[in-house]
């Protein structure tokens, strides 16, 4: 059965083919490969490297392989990857040398933040520290963080696109910054081990992202809205649209990715995600449309005339001026492919 995601992962390829040479022959570990960042660097490592032979292999650190296996066992199957079995903050250390190390592993649930932070806090801090560990021992020599926008706190209004040199933080009063000051202790983690062992570390501050392998039942805006319309509608906005999101397409999310592990400078962040800023409300109309005919759509509160807009949208200059990265996926375009992933999953259960 050919892979559905093959255009993707062509278009992935031709955007990072001179790269992949450094993996020739190498073993790269991945923790957090099971999730939606992970899914998408698997799919994109098989490809390459059965494309360009590169005779590489992946370990994948999971707390459950087997759930795995289900949810993408054309991957589970594929000779090159392999499973590990354990928790980020504890695991124990594979054998062998490794060449490139990924920590994607974070809990990045809204529900786990609100009710046990101290967890939420510990697994990022913890688990960070366990894979630079990890890393060090087993010899890498690049190591990209998965970070996020979070660490950031709240974007000021009147700054339309966030950069990386803004000083803002999240509030260390309030329990709710559980998940944006752990990124920001991963951060500097990161940054320390860079300094004082010599380990090439790389960040990579992810925004919003939508396609294929994105959940659909937790807060992710989209996937809501997503899921919403496949059921038929209608689509439900809850509060009154304006908040302002920006939407990166995972093939894209991919390629700056793997762009950021092989050639960003060490200890230094990018953000990943898109400029094209658009009020939630127009994100859920953009994705009503994609139906035919149009899915129902239903904004819970109407919009009070000179309140303050909520923005979390990044600036991405830096990436494209150092590392030539920018969106090649527009919203409508993936959004379109989204849905017509998830149609085809859904009809092959």
């Amino acid at each position: 059965m050919m892979n559905p995601l093959a255009n993707d992962l062509d278009h992935v390829l031709a955007r990072t083919e001179g790269l992949w040479d450094e993996l020739r022959g190498q073993r790269i570990f991945i923790t957090g490969g099971t999730g939606f960042f992970g899914c998408w660097l698997l799919e994109s490592f098989a490809w390459a490297n059965t494309k360009l032979n590169l005779k590489a292999q992946v370990v994948v650190l999971s707390r459950n392989p087997e759930a795995f296996a289900q949810k993408a066992p054309h991957l589970a199957g594929d000779k090159a990857i392999s499973f590990h079995t354990g928790d980020v903050r504890d695991f124990q250390f594979p054998s062998g040398s490794f060449s490139h190390v990924i920590h994607a592993a974070t809990e990045a649930s809204a529900k786990l933040n609100a009710e046990n932070p101290v967890l939420m806090l510990d697994t990022i801090v913890e688990g960070t520290r366990r894979t630079l560990d990890f890393a060090v021992k087993c010899g890498a020599k690049k190591f990209l963080l998965t970070s996020s926008g979070a660490v950031y706190g709240k974007q000021p209004p009147k700054l339309t696109h966030i950069p990386e040199d803004y000083p803002g933080a999240p509030d260390p009063l309030d329990p709710a910054s559980a998940y944006g000051e752990g990124k920001r202790m991963a951060e500097l983690l990161c940054a320390s081990y860079h300094r004082q062992r010599g380990l090439e570390t790389k960040i990579a501050r992810g925004f919003a992202f939508v396609g294929p392998y994105l959940l659909l039942d937790i807060h992710f805006a989209i996937g809501n809205f997503i899921r919403d319309a496949l059921r038929s509608g209608p689509i439900y906005v809850n509060g009154d649209g304006t908040p302002y999101r920006s939407y990166l397409y995972a093939a894209d999310l991919a390629i700056w990715l793997w762009t950021l592990l092989f050639r960003a400078p060490s200890g230094r962040a990018y953000n990943v995600g898109s400029e094209e800023g658009l009020p939630i409300r127009e994100v859920a109309r953009l994705v009503a449309e994609a139906f035919s005919p149009p899915c129902p759509l239903h904004v819970a509160r109407e919009v009070v005339p000179g309140q303050t807009l909520e923005r979390y949208v990044p600036s991405t200059q830096r990436a494209w001026i150092e590392l030539g990265l920018k969106p090649t996926v527009d919203l409508c375009e993936a959004v379109q492919k989204t849905i017509r992933w998830h149609r085809s999953r859904s009809e092959h259960q």
